[in-house]
């Protein structure tokens, strides 16, 4: 049976790969975006199947949140599937930026990637619950939670705070089968980061992994997809660590 699948940060590079995974399973698919209409509409257009939507809106508003839930549960009469992907990701070394620029970079990324994840998860589990069916959520996180961002800072610890929350959802919102995961990957061949896997850095990254190579998007869709399965529910609250060996942590 098809389910409705919301993917937040959905025009390219992680959250395409996991649009089009569930799109290939037979699911009805809500794209959503903020800036990047065109490669959204690109995303929209390369999804198998039909039934799918194109839903736009800043998540740091608390109103749009709302807004792109309600629609999203609107399309197929409830939601099932959420994945909070949308996040923003801006250096700020502490040695090179004014107290300004930290205070900024630091007030954008929680808003983004911590406050709106944060009410995507509530007002989900509200439409979920109101359904009566449960659902999934599956959170993105970062390998940096665990191995620090030392010119990301914020980012690291975003991330940190959003596999917390998602562990803290996950004993919450079990009672209402609703189940909550998180992916935390390592380096990952996105556009975002293609400059810097293709230019000086590009051998170092790709060294950090035994296997001498970044994940394709399609490597932790895959692993979205399962936390997202009626196979998974007893997965909940864990946190599948998506980084070549990488980073390993007990």
């Amino acid at each position: 049976m098809s389910r409705t699948v919301l993917v937040t940060g959905a025009s390219r590079g992680i959250g395409r790969a996991v649009s089009r995974a569930f799109a290939a399973r037979g699911d009805n698919v809500v794209v959503h975006y903020a800036n990047r209409r065109d490669d959204a509409e690109a995303t929209l257009r390369s999804l198998d199947g039909s039934g799918h939507l194109l839903v736009h809106g800043s998540l740091t508003d608390p109103e749009t949140v709302r807004t792109v839930v309600e629609r999203a549960a609107g399309l197929h009469n409830g939601l099932d599937v959420v994945v909070n992907n949308a996040a923003v990701m801006t250096p700020h070394p502490p040695a090179t930026v004014t107290y300004t620029e930290w205070q900024r970079a630091w007030t954008e990324t929680l808003n983004v990637n911590l406050v709106a994840a944060s009410n995507v998860c509530y007002c989900a589990a509200q439409a979920m619950m109101a359904a009566g069916r449960g659902g999934h959520i599956v959170n993105i996180g970062s390998r940096g939670a665990f191995r620090g961002e030392p010119d990301h800072p914020a980012y690291g610890a975003s991330k940190a705070a959003l596999l917390a929350m998602s562990q803290s959802l996950a004993v919450a919102l079990a009672p209402h089968d609703i189940v909550v995961g998180a992916v935390a990957p390592g380096f990952v061949e996105t556009e975002r980061v293609a400059q810097r896997l293709h230019g000086p850095e590009g051998a170092g990254i790709r060294a950090q992994s035994p296997f001498g190579r970044v994940a394709q998007p399609e490597e932790i869709a895959s692993a979205v997809v399962y936390l997202a399965s009626p196979e998974a529910a007893w997965a909940a609250g864990a946190i599948l660590d998506m980084n070549g060996a990488s980073h390993l942590r007990l």
